[in-house]
């Protein structure tokens, strides 16, 4: 059977999924919700008014980007309707990219991008019923465009929804239960931070209806907790100081939750068992022989799971396992060619370490020494940084080509290098994590400096004289950061696809760490790498994708014409229709990296 019909079907049908029971198949096609029974063409259209304006089942740039949704729509249980999103993206701005390079005369493509402090899109949630295909929309208090709803879950059964409704700063998150039958609202749960709420993860249900699995920080520590349908009873499942990373699965037969964690080391990952009635103490599950990062796919009952296992100079591997004993199944991915090319090479040393910021504040990092090293010479010190709250450099796991890199780096005598700032996204509780907040740029780059000088007194051989530093992204910004802030320290740095302008990025990024433009100015300006270009001392390599929907080549350009401005010279790249990750095209990131490699062989 072919979805859509009789007719060809649509190259814009989009997240065809099948109902609980799989009689049925909706997918969105052209910003509307179908469905379709199996082994049948007859189609039911159930949303009309989808346009590109109104996008039902579906989302703009921004939902897409930041809180990593694809499919706006959800089966319910007893297979007679859908929950779905509806975004109206009128009024919101586009943004326009230029393609001068494929046909004679530019083209341009343009989307709607809201940026901080800008008009967003209006959300709203309803339920259509299959039977009448009528929606029946969750009519909640206040302006559409100034809430944000990141998640919605069935409530355990057909009748009730649960929607996670956030404001604009995202410091609240209330939860609602949606009765689309009686029309009915009721807030069960609110959860607050003075600064941000860290993520939105989805409510799971158990009990038939009666509780929910929810994630939270409200003791300092994101922990996992079983809270009532009514909001009245609140079991902290993973009690303790260290945070839960992923929740990977439960099993109301056998009263288990699993989830990864690493309380003794932030840089590993290892998988970790608690009772859903918290009657017993978490334990870890994984085995001590698997000292590194291990990720688990659990099968729907949890019996059994794919695990993958790397730590930082060994390649990953990966097999199925019956999850309580951690056996062995079957292998599936052993990577025994690299791994014999690798024991062929002259690898780096590299150890894990930590240093304290001026304010006691401990950082984590990691060192890779060239071999054969002698340590009566001096070395230049190459940096990777990316220190914004999305991501973690420090972890003990496979990097593929980009250890590889660094590894050619230190046989060609470079000391490389990671330190993870606070307010990353490391699993060390929740005042690391928002200490950040309106300081983005300015704390996170004194880290980064107060480590460097920390390291130099821990290895004499560290050449302060040659200290360079690259990123890419929010990594990008941090490496103008250091060069504008901290220029008695860092002599060469390349920012790739970097944000100079906090103003330039998107309203939900953007906003839950630095807050509106047009109430926090301030935060802005302290945070923008722009405002401080005319510190630049040391060599500068910009590079920038003109393709780019994501970090806008709009930013590169301002912060050229701010260098030009204070008589700063440097150097810049440009890769035309690239896009954030700067690879499409033939040997893209080889010239990348070749380009990266010559930079610092010549300025360091």
């Amino acid at each position: 059977m072919q979805l859509g019909g009789e007719e060809p079907a649509s190259a814009k049908l989009m997240f065809a999924k099948f109902s609980p029971n799989s009689e049925k198949v909706a997918y969105v096609q052209d910003n509307n919700i179908f469905v379709q029974p199996v082994g049948s063409n007859k189609v039911t259209q159930l949303t009309t008014d989808g346009s590109d304006i109104i996008v039902n089942g579906n989302f703009d740039w921004v939902y897409e980007e930041e809180f990593s949704i694809r499919d706006g729509f959800r089966w319910s249980p007893d297979n007679k309707s859908i929950a779905y999103w509806q975004l109206d993206t009128s009024g919101v701005k586009n943004f326009i990219m230029i393609n001068n390079t494929d046909e004679l005369y530019p083209t341009l493509t343009q989307f709607p991008y809201p940026k901080a402090g800008e008009q967003n899109s209006a959300v709203k949630v309803g339920v259509v019923s299959l039977s009448d295909k009528k929606t029946r929309w969750a009519e909640l208090k206040g302006d559409n465009r100034d809430r944000y709803i990141p998640r919605i879950s069935w409530a355990g059964n057909g009748d009730s929804l649960l929607i996670q409704d956030v404001n604009r700063p995202q410091n609240t998150n209330k939860l609602w239960v949606f009765n689309w039958k009686s029309d009915s609202l009721t807030n069960i749960y609110t959860d607050k931070d003075e600064a941000f709420l860290e993520w939105f993860y989805d409510a799971q249900f158990i009990n038939e209806g009666k509780d929910f699995i929810w994630h939270s920080e409200r003791d300092g520590w994101r922990h996992l907790y079983k809270v009532s349908r009514d909001g009245k009873s609140i079991v902290d499942l993973t009690p303790g100081e260290f945070d839960i990373v992923d929740m990977l699965g439960l099993s109301e037969e056998n009263n288990a939750i699993f989830f990864t964690a690493s309380p003794d080391d932030v840089s590993q990952r290892y998988l970790f068992k608690a009772t859903l009635d918290g009657s017993a103490p978490v334990t870890r599950i994984t085995p001590t022989e698997f000292s590194g990062t291990n990720n688990y796919y659990m099968s729907e009952d949890t019996s059994w799971a794919r695990h993958s296992f790397s730590s930082f100079a060994k390649p990953t591997m990966r097999q199925v396992i019956s999850v309580n004993d951690h056996k062995a199944i079957k292998s599936l991915v052993k990577n025994e060619e690299l791994t014999a090319q690798l024991a062929k090479e002259n690898l780096p040393t590299h150890e894990f370490f930590q240093v304290k910021a001026r304010d006691g504040v401990k950082l984590d990092g990691y060192i890779m020494f060239p071999p054969n090293m002698d340590k009566s010479k001096k070395y230049p010190i190459i940096f990777y940084v990316y220190g914004e709250p999305w991501g973690q450099t420090v972890k003990d796991s496979w990097r593929g080509n980009s250890y590889l890199w660094d590894s050619m780096m230190a046989q060609k005598g470079y000391i490389i290098a990671s330190v993870d700032n606070r307010g990353t996204r490391a699993p060390k509780g929740r005042d690391w994590r928002k200490s950040i907040y309106k300081k983005l740029g300015d704390i996170t780059a004194r880290d980064q400096a107060d480590a460097l000088g920390e390291m130099a007194k821990r290895w004499s051989f560290i050449d302060t004289d040659r200290v360079g530093v690259w990123g890419h992204s929010g990594g990008g910004t941090q490496t103008l950061n250091l060069l504008f802030r901290h220029n008695d320290k860092y002599k060469a740095g390349v920012a790739v696809a970097a944000v100079p302008d906090l103003s330039l990025y998107d309203t939900i990024y953007q906003e839950r760490y630095s807050g509106n433009p047009k109430t926090d100015p301030d935060s802005y300006k302290n945070s923008s790498a722009l405002n401080f270009a005319d510190g630049l001392e040391g060599k500068l390599l910009l590079i920038h994708g003109t393709g780019d929907d994501n970090v806008h080549y709009q930013g590169a350009e301002r912060l050229i014409n701010e260098l030009i401005k204070h008589n700063k010279q440097f150097e810049f790249m440009s890769y035309p229709n690239r896009s954030h990750g700067i690879y499409e095209g033939k040997n893209t990131t080889l010239h990348l990296k070749t380009m990266l490699r010559d930079f610092f062989i010549e300025n360091l």
